[in-house]
């Protein structure tokens, strides 16, 4: 099973609002998930986001892969560098 970091449309129309969700990859996008780990406001400038920072790296460490724009979101949140430094740190 792959899961996948990624974004669900909520709001109405020509109005988006986005869950930061984990989910199964077979699932619709704005289907069945397994956690909410976040959101994402586009439309104030700069755009809102709210992160569970535990949650998700505890994700990405049993192996979640996050969608192009959700690593685009961690990694401006300082997320996946710290991902990173965990995953390569000296044992």
């Amino acid at each position: 099973m792959s899961v996948k970091i990624r974004l669900k449309r909520m709001g109405s129309k020509k109005r988006p609002f986005y869950r930061i969700v984990v989910a199964d990859s077979r699932s619709p996008r704005d289907g069945r998930f397994i956690e909410k780990v976040g959101t994402y406001n586009p439309l104030i400038e700069p755009a809102e986001v709210t992160l569970d920072e535990e949650s998700i790296l505890n994700w990405l460490s049993n192996g979640a892969q996050p969608s192009d724009t959700v690593r685009n979101i961690l990694s401006n949140a300082g997320i996946m560098q710290k991902h990173h430094e965990a995953k390569f740190a000296k044992k």
